[in-house]
C-alpha cells in the first residue's frame, strides 16, 4: 500500500482522483479485493471531505458499472438455477420498497461486501434505479463511518486508540467463540 501511496503523491490531484475512482470501479467489478486501503489512500492524499468524497464517487460508479455488468452476465444462468433453492429465489425475487429496503440496510452495514450486495441486487429482479438509489443512501453513512474511523486511526488520535481498542476486542471474541465452537 505504500508503494501505491507514493505513486498516487506523485501525480497531479486531478490523476489522482481520476485514478482512485477507475481502481474503485476495478474493485468493484472483481468483486473480492476490499476498497478500504483505496479509501485510505484517498483520505491521506486529498484530506477527510475530499478523500470521502472521491471514495464515494468511485463506489457509485463502481456498484453502478458491476450491476449492469453482473445482471448481462449472470441474470439469465442464476435465475435458472436458483429453482432449486426456495430461500435464494425469494431473495432474489425482492422488488420495489422491499428491494430499496434490503440494499439500504445491506450497505448500511460496513462489513457486509458490497459484492454481494451488488450480484444479488442485479441477477435478482430488482431495477437499476432501485439499487441505485439504495446503494447511494446506505453507502453515504457507512462511507462516512469508515472514512472518520480510518481517519482518526491515522492521525492516531485518542478516538482512533478507542477505535482499535474495540475492533481488536471485537476480533478477539469472533475468534475465541470459533475456536470455543470447533473445540467442542
Amino acid at each position: 500500500m505504500h508503494e501505491l501511496l507514493n505513486i498516487f503523491l506523485s501525480l497531479p490531484k486531478e490523476v489522482a482522483a481520476a485514478l482512485s475512482i477507475l481502481l474503485n470501479i476495478g474493485i468493484s467489478i472483481v468483486g473480492v479485493v476490499p476498497s478500504a486501503f483505496l479509501t485510505v489512500i484517498n483520505l491521506k492524499i486529498f484530506g477527510f471531505g475530499g478523500g470521502v468524497f472521491i471514495s464515494f464517487l468511485g463506489e457509485l460508479f463502481g456498484a453502478i458499472i458491476s450491476f449492469w455488468l453482473y445482471r448481462k452476465g449472470f441474470h439469465r444462468f442464476i435465475n435458472q438455477k436458483s429453482f432449486n433453492y426456495p430461500r435464494l429465489q425469494k431473495l432474489l425475487s425482492v422488488t420495489g420498497k422491499d428491494a430499496f429496503l434490503l440494499v439500504f440496510t445491506l450497505r448500511l452495514l460496513i462489513f457486509v461486501p458490497s459484492s454481494a450486495v451488488t450480484f444479488f441486487a442485479a441477477v435478482g429482479k430488482m431495477s437499476m434505479v432501485t439499487f441505485l438509489v439504495g446503494s447511494l443512501l446506505g453507502k453515504i453513512p457507512a462511507l462516512a463511518l469508515e472514512a472518520y474511523s480510518t481517519y482518526q486511526i491515522l492521525h492516531w488520535t485518542l478516538q482512533g486508540k478507542i477505535i482499535l481498542i474495540l475492533l481488536s476486542l471485537v476480533l478477539f471474541i469472533v475468534i475465541f467463540r470459533k475456536w470455543k465452537t470447533n473445540s467442542a
